[in-house]
């Protein structure tokens, strides 16, 4: 079923990015010939006034189609005055740019209305623990991890004191070698609260090979805490700002092999979407807000066939009092193909890198 969920949300991302062009081409006057939902053979449409609507067969994204796109089509006289070459500078720029504007605008509604509601906050409770581990004879989910060892650390802060609580679980080493499974020589002394009472917990850690040292076997839990309103906007704008600056590092450097490894395809960003919505619904929306920010900011990459592509075009025609050629334009993405193929290809190669372990070995 989760996965039904992320491919409903990737449709609604691409839907509303398409609307943004569909609405505003509406309003300025231009004529729409067609509203799509994916691409490839057509499965489904009809036709509603001068606009068909419809849903094709291959599921990459999806496109509106508005008469004079291409500066050279040729044009019925009759709806010559409201093709898109024949408009403003400004209006073709709100048109382009009107997609990536929703898809921004949607990321900040949804992070506010997040934090406003009560985004998760993370606390020491116990929240899912794993079966067949230490912890699952001992612990409940819910209680709260008070000490291990007797220490509380009432001086640090949350992070700094689960990572200390961690330090004292790990290590409590094998009798002998430390190998996947084995158990501790020595029990781990807990105090937790639960139900509101103090209770002594003893458990002897099982070592983890991947994480590299013992471990009681449950990850901690959080609560919502909600935000005023002028809280949560700054909350859903830092957000944004954080995913927007890292996305321009990752792409400022895409040279670079640590780099290049942020880069995720479909595939990948399915895959965390998947363990996110385990974790409930907040967890899904700051995602689904995370990753529409991601959408509306890669196409305003100044490189055609993506939407900033054609917004740059427009201001270049703009400063020099004329129009660009096509030739010049098409020459242009050829560079913009290439670099939206190389994207392409670092994604997929990473996202088979995490299925298989080895990718394309993209370096």
């Amino acid at each position: 079923m989760n996965w039904l969920y992320i491919f409903l949300g990737f449709c609604l991302l691409i839907m509303l990015h398409e609307a943004g062009h569909f609405v505003a081409a509406k309003a300025t006057g231009m004529r729409v010939e067609r509203f799509f939902l994916f691409f490839g053979p057509t499965i489904w449409s009809f036709k509603r006034g001068e606009t068909e609507y419809g849903v094709k067969a291959i599921p990459l994204g999806g496109y509106v189609k508005i008469t004079g796109m291409n500066p050279e089509e040729e044009i019925p006289p009759e709806v010559e005055h409201r093709a898109y070459y024949r408009q403003k500078v400004w209006k073709r720029i709100v048109v382009i740019g009107a997609g990536p504007a929703v898809n921004i605008v949607l990321a900040f509604l949804i992070l506010f209305g997040v934090y406003l509601a009560g985004a998760p906050k993370d606390d020491q409770s116990v929240g899912s623990i794993m079966s067949d581990s230490p912890a699952s004879k001992v612990l409940q989910p819910g209680d709260e991890l008070v000490a291990v060892e007797g220490h509380r650390f009432p001086g640090l802060g949350l992070e700094a004191r689960r990572i200390r609580f961690g330090k004292l679980i790990g290590g409590h080493e094998c009798a002998g070698q430390q190998t996947d499974g084995c158990i501790a020589a020595t029990p781990a002394q807990l105090e937790i609260r639960r139900d509101g009472a103090l209770k002594a917990i003893s458990v002897r850690p099982e070592y983890n090979a991947e994480a590299k040292r013992a471990l009681v076997g449950f990850s901690y839990g959080n609560h919502p805490e909600p935000l005023a309103a002028g809280a949560a906007a700054s909350e859903a704008w830092d957000s944004m700002w954080m995913v927007a600056s890292g996305t321009a590092h990752v792409f400022s450097h895409i040279f670079e092999s640590k780099e290049r490894k942020q880069v995720s395809g479909i595939v990948g960003t399915s895959d965390v979407a998947n363990q996110v919505i385990d974790f409930g619904i907040a967890p899904a929306l700051i995602l689904l807000a995370l990753v529409s920010l991601s959408l509306g900011l890669i196409n305003l990459l100044p490189i055609l066939p993506l939407d900033g592509g054609h917004i740059f075009w427009s201001l270049v025609e703009k400063a020099r009092g004329a129009p660009v050629s096509l030739q010049v334009m098409e020459r242009a993405s050829v560079i913009g193909f290439a670099l939206v193929a190389m994207l392409f290809f670092v994604g997929l190669s990473n996202d088979i890198g995490r299925i298989t372990g080895e990718g394309f070995n993209v370096r």
